[in-house]
């Protein structure tokens, strides 16, 4: 069989205008701190996943809802209400999307939108690298 050359999501990046508080926020919001933490760029291991941050270099653009990441959750109500207990503010209450799935969003203190889902059929692939 041959290897698959997309190998699937690894990293989701945000932009803040102020690193050490985006640092500060991102930790409460997702309670874990930084693996990585250097002038240039913050990274979070969010369940094997790469949550960046990285400075705005220029005043900040208007952000587009064109991309969502979807941050996957055991229980969708207690994170979102934890993300807005945290300082985000209402993007999308959870919403039931059929069956058992159910997607939230919320938006940080800069602007982006964070997604959250609950979805209990989706098992990520092992991959074997």
């Amino acid at each position: 069989m041959e290897k698959k050359a997309i190998l699937g999501l690894r990293t989701t990046i945000y932009k803040v205008p102020d690193l050490e508080k985006g640092k500060k926020w991102y930790s409460k919001a997702f309670a874990t701190e930084p693996y990585f933490d250097e002038p240039f760029y913050v990274g979070f291991n969010i369940g094997g996943y790469e949550l960046g941050l990285l400075p705005e270099e220029k005043e900040k653009p208007e952000y587009s809802e064109n991309v969502l990441a979807y941050w996957g959750v055991v229980d969708i109500q207690a994170e979102y209400d934890h993300m807005l207990k945290s300082g985000a503010s209402e993007h999308e209450k959870p919403t039931n999307v059929g069956g058992e799935l159910m997607v939230a969003s919320v938006r940080d203190p800069w602007g982006n939108v964070i997604g959250l889902i609950f979805n209990p059929d989706f098992k990520p692939e092992k991959q074997n690298n």
